[in-house]
């Protein structure tokens, strides 16, 4: 039974899903390399900040880092709770998690590759979608703590199984990115009203998440809000694309959009939200998309 839970990495997402735990578990712990931000959650929150050595031996450990280096790297460093679980919310490399679980394995601690997609909005509310590689009973048994921070909670596969459904997801979102980037400066250089025509996209078959809530919320606004960043993205779609290479599979939309995303990222300003990556089209057309 789960008494104590753990959240490690205060990010965007992090930060936002870890608020929710005090509200089923007594005891919850927040580490964040800024220690100052393990602090101030624990003063606006009601968890505890806590070392790194005594976070890991909380009964359930979430981790919310950049990279699965950095998940590595952090695990290589401490000595986790025997019998506890590890539920790892980065965007990962499918790769690693199996490595992982073999590892902690030895220690007798479960491993679960559980990215998550919602953005921060989802964190705030406590509805996002996980995506979980690993074990069915050591899913099983964080069910509880995890369905506190999430709304639809799927196992998808073995270890890694998790991760590589993040990347695809992602790889999808930025495909139809790319695609309505192009789509619009067209429209706008044809002397077309972007907000009558999104009207009418997003009532007909080509709408999509980009179409309903990134071009509207995020583009045509110009406000660009910092909830997950460019080279991040990048990073998802290139694990997408080494999924496809690993397979021995032909995907040319796959690995034409990791190259754009690639290419908008070395291009932006540090610190850029994703759906900036249409400010590249914007630099070639010489069109703003507003």
């Amino acid at each position: 039974m789960i008494q104590s839970v753990a959240f490690i990495g205060l990010g965007a997402m992090g930060y936002r899903m870890a608020a929710h735990l005090p509200k089923q578990f007594d005891t919850v712990y927040v580490w964040n390399r800024n220690f100052n931000k393990a602090e101030q959650h624990a003063a606006e929150f009601g968890t505890q900040a806590v070392t790194l050595e005594q976070a890991v031996q909380a009964d359930l450990i979430f981790s919310c880092l950049p990279t699965s280096l950095d998940v590595e790297n952090l695990i290589a460093d401490v000595h986790i709770k025997v019998g506890s679980i590890w539920v790892d919310c980065t965007s990962g490399v499918p790769e690693s998690a199996k490595k992982l679980v073999v590892a902690l394995k030895q220690q007798n601690v479960d491993y679960l590759d559980a990215p998550v997609s919602g953005q921060t909005i989802g964190a705030d509310n406590a509805t996002l979608t996980f995506m979980i590689g690993g074990d069915v009973s050591a899913f099983e048994r964080a069910l509880p703590a995890i369905q506190t921070v999430g709304k639809l909670i799927k196992h998808v596969g073995e270890s890694g199984a998790g991760f590589a459904v993040k990347a695809v997801n992602n790889m999808l979102m930025a495909v139809n990115l790319c695609a309505v980037a192009e789509g619009f400066t067209t429209l706008k250089a044809h002397g077309v009203n972007l907000h009558e025509a999104l009207d009418c996209i997003n009532a007909s078959s080509g709408k999509s998440n980009v179409t309903e809530t990134v071009l509207p919320q995020r583009v045509l606004n110009r406000s660009f809000p910092l909830t997950f960043a460019l080279p991040l993205l990048a990073k998802d779609t290139g694990i997408a694309v080494d999924l496809v290479r690993q397979a021995k599979l032909s995907a040319p939309v796959i690995s034409l959009t990791q190259n754009l995303i690639q290419a908008a990222s070395d291009l932006a300003e540090e610190n850029s939200d994703f759906s900036t990556a249409v400010n590249m089209y914007e630099k070639w057309s010489k069109i703003t998309i507003e």
